[in-house]
């Protein structure tokens, strides 16, 4: 009877204990994604696909479904230099209006002119990278989605807002 009545404990605390091992850490911003240069009005930002294992790898800098917004003063440069950090999928970035329903793939044309990495519906393999350099000559909100297919529809976006009133591009946390 000892015997069942202690497996009988553990496997009410087997719940308990798987739980308490999932991790709710919130993905943190890594102030060196973005470097700002006011003279020239230029917005270097660091895009990683597939930092982290959230969402199977399916997010930008360890976020997804939105949850990242970088902020841009209106008419100033934005340089996106994107490397793919996930093993095991493709990956691509294109800045695209926001648009309901989401996109299953590439938008065509993307919300500014060269807004978009190269092999948008192929992706880049794990380790390429790619630069994309535009003007923010909109205001206005979009996203930063991967237009590899079915991608972006699983969450694997992030905002941009360009602001007529910014003065400066930041990088914050935002709800979805």
């Amino acid at each position: 009877m000892t015997k069942l009545s202690t497996l009988f404990g553990l496997l009410l605390l087997a719940p308990a204990i798987s739980v308490a091992q999932i991790p709710t850490t919130q993905a943190q911003i890594d102030s060196s994604w973005l470097t700002v240069d006011t003279t020239a009005k230029t917005a270097n930002f660091q895009l990683t696909a597939g930092l982290t294992q959230l969402n199977g790898g399916l997010n930008f800098n360890g976020f997804n479904d939105g949850k990242l917004t970088l902020t841009v003063p209106t008419n100033w440069t934005v340089v996106i230099r994107f490397v793919n950090h996930d093993a095991n999928l493709p990956h691509s970035a294109e800045v695209v209006d926001t648009t309901k329903p989401m996109p299953a793939g590439p938008v065509e044309p993307a919300a500014f002119p060269r807004a978009m990495t190269v092999r948008l519906m192929q992706g880049l393999g794990s380790g390429e990278a790619d630069s994309v350099r535009f003007v923010a000559n909109k205001a206005g909100s979009y996203m930063i989605f991967c237009g590899v297919p079915g991608h972006g529809l699983a969450g694997m976006w992030i905002r941009l807002k360009v602001s007529p009133t910014e003065k400066r591009p930041t990088l914050t946390n935002s709800a979805t």
